[in-house]
């Protein structure tokens, strides 16, 4: 069936004259048109151009349909990053992980998969979800070669049907065909702990709360709340930066809250530069539901413009050793001025299964958006024995499966670094800022937007500035 499918797809037939379909199929007819911008056989990035069509019967939400581009990758220990540069659908709607076949072939032992957030909607019939102009790139910034890739058509630069290219509906192959004996299929058993989102909050969860009521840094409650804060020098970022503890600090905000502001401070040297970073001291979260209130900055407070800095929310493990199979991480990182390839304001979602310091090599997948995000956002990161999810302001803008989901407990980190000094070069002193209102753990939950938001509610109506019930492992 599946060449049946191949060969009237490529001759322009209806595959329903060949083939019986099963019906939810047959209503739920899918393709996937293909055209490249960059047609040389190497490349500095590969561009992937697509879009899907609805060509039954019934409407499709797009949450379920996924696609799949195999390549051959340039050695085993290449890795590459995804980006989008515009889509109808928004970029914010559309997702790209990699994977590796488990049959590699002569012209592919890779694939990268395309998928979308609710936010994307439903195809209704006879439409198409329009252009997606997508990228990858390998992640050390080299030369790619892609005449060799399964998927890849140099000749290809209208959009047309393309067979070599998969579309997956609820992991069902609808349409194409993958490099031989490498067809998706569909999950067979079910997650070994359903997620509980939607079903209520439970009150009893051990939960982590902070407010940030504290004087500053020095403030004895902040490490009998298992904060620590980083002081010295070290990565990541500029070697020769300082991590400053006394540019955290905690401030009004013109109501009885207090928040946490981060201040990086840079003359455009490494020993003129000042970073900051709060950590849990405790490696106790896990699954659950990860939730913070981030003011992101995209401009100094005077001075020039333009540095390389980078503004997060994340959790993560010790790297133990290369290539450490019980690493893990779970980022979000703002770079208001660009940065690692980048012009423009762009916010990472990155989820690390482990990666290689000497020689680089990373294993992970993100999200990406770009445009500013100056200003408050609520960020949310939920982990279960299925996926991570990302959110921003209540969207899900990424989401992750395995191998990423993380094997041990992590730290909860916040910190404000200078990648590089390519960014801004000029000698005047300028100091940027991130700010935390509050940060929650709920153990094992899977919440809502709106649970963490009556959550956070709750403990403030209450007068409760700060709790931790969270067991150490």
């Amino acid at each position: 069936m599946r060449a049946a499918m191949a060969l009237c797809a490529a001759a322009g037939l209806g595959c329903a004259a060949l083939t019986a379909l099963p019906a939810s199929a047959a209503q739920d007819a899918l393709t996937a048109q293909y055209r490249t911008s960059a047609t040389g056989a190497t490349a500095d990035q590969s561009e992937p151009w697509l879009q899907v069509t609805n060509t039954g019967s019934a409407s499709v939400p797009l949450s379920q349909v996924t696609l799949r581009y195999y390549f051959r990758s340039d050695g085993p220990s290449v890795s590459y990053r995804f980006a989008c540069s515009w889509a109808v659908k928004g970029c914010a709607n559309v997702t790209g992980t990699f994977g590796t076949l488990a049959h590699p072939t002569a012209t592919a032992d890779r694939y990268l998969e395309i998928g979308f957030t609710s936010g994307a909607g439903s195809l209704a019939p006879g439409q198409s979800t329009g252009d997606m102009q997508l990228r990858f790139y390998r992640a050390d910034w080299q030369t790619l070669t892609q005449s060799d890739d399964y998927s890849f058509g140099a000749a290809q630069t209208s959009y047309a049907n393309w067979p070599k290219v998969t579309v997956q509906e609820n992991g069902a192959v609808v349409f194409g065909t993958a490099p031989a004996g490498n067809d998706p299929t569909p999950p067979t058993t079910p997650p070994t702990t359903p997620p509980t989102s939607g079903g209520g909050d439970n009150p009893g969860a051990p939960a982590l709360f902070d407010d940030f009521s504290y004087n500053s840094s020095s403030d004895a409650a902040l490490s009998q709340h298992g904060w620590t804060v980083k002081s010295g020098q070290g990565g990541p970022g500029v070697a020769g930066a300082t991590w400053s503890p006394g540019d955290i600090t905690f401030a009004a905000d013109g109501t009885s809250n207090r928040v946490m502001d981060l201040k990086l401070t840079t003359d455009g040297t490494a020993s003129g530069t000042r970073e900051t970073e709060l950590q849990t001291t405790a490696r106790k979260f896990k699954n659950g539901t990860y939730a913070a209130r981030v003011r992101f900055g995209d401009s100094p407070d005077s001075g020039p413009d333009g540095d390389h800095i980078n503004q997060t929310f994340f959790t993560f493990t010790p790297l133990n050793a290369p290539m450490d199979p019980d690493y893990s991480e779970q980022d979000f990182e703002y770079l208001p001025n660009g940065g690692w390839g980048e012009t423009q304001n762009i916010m990472y979602e990155t989820s690390w299964e482990t990666y290689n310091p000497d020689p680089w090599n990373a294993v992970n997948a993100h999200g990406q958006q770009y445009g500013s995000l100056n200003g408050w956002h609520n960020l949310q990161i939920t982990v279960d024995n299925t996926n991570i999810t990302y959110s921003i302001d209540g969207q899900v803008v990424a989401t992750h499966g395995e191998p990423y989901l993380p094997e041990t407990p992590q730290w909860i980190d916040f910190n404000h670094w200078l990648i590089d000094l390519a960014g801004q070069t000029g000698s005047t002193s300028r100091s940027y800022h991130e700010q935390v209102d509050y940060v929650l753990f709920v153990k094992d939950q899977v919440l809502t937007p709106a649970q963490v938001s009556s959550r956070v509610a709750g403990y403030r109506t209450a007068g409760t500035a700060f709790t931790d019930t969270v067991p150490t492992p």
